[in-house]
C-alpha cells in the first residue's frame, strides 16, 4: 500500500506533481535513483528518470547508498548538505537510493514536453475582459 507524491520535470523547466496511490504506485517500488521507466505510470508516454525524493520525515534520498534504509553517513558535500566550509564534514541521516514503501515523495526527469494543461473555468473567466472593466 504505497503512496507517492510524484514531482516531474521536463527539459523546459516545466513541473507538475501527481499522487499516486495503491495499485498505480506498485510499478516504482523497487527502482533505484538514475534508473529509467515508462512515463505511462503517470499517464505520459515516453520515459521517466528518477532523480531525488524524500521519505516521510524529510530525510532525502542520496545516490550513492544502496539499499532502501535510512543511514547515518559522513558528508562534506552534496545532496542533503547545506553549508559546510572547506574541510568540515557533517555526520548525516540520509536515505538509500531504493524506492520503497517508506518513501513519500519522488523527483523525476520527463525525456519530453509536458502537456499543457487547458484553463479551468475559473482561470478562463479571470482572463477575458469583463465589459465593465473597459475604459472607453
Amino acid at each position: 500500500m504505497a503512496n507517492f507524491k510524484i514531482t516531474i520535470s521536463d527539459i523546459k523547466g516545466k513541473s507538475m506533481s501527481k499522487e499516486l496511490k495503491d495499485s498505480d504506485a506498485n510499478p516504482l517500488l523497487g527502482l533505484e535513483l538514475g534508473h529509467e521507466t515508462d512515463a505511462s505510470v503517470v499517464g505520459l508516454t515516453g520515459k521517466l528518470k528518477l532523480t531525488g525524493g524524500s521519505d516521510k520525515s524529510g530525510v532525502p534520498m542520496r545516490n550513492d547508498i544502496h539499499g532502501a534504509a535510512r543511514k547515518y553517513v559522513l558528508l562534506s558535500k552534496g545532496v542533503g548538505l547545506q553549508d559546510a566550509e572547506k574541510g568540515q564534514r557533517v555526520r548525516k541521516l540520509m536515505r538509500g537510493n531504493t524506492v520503497s514503501e517508506e518513501i513519500y515523495q519522488i523527483n523525476c526527469k520527463f525525456d519530453g514536453e509536458l502537456p499543457v494543461e487547458s484553463p479551468t473555468e475559473d482561470n478562463a473567466e479571470s482572463t477575458e475582459e469583463k465589459p465593465e472593466d473597459k475604459k472607453e
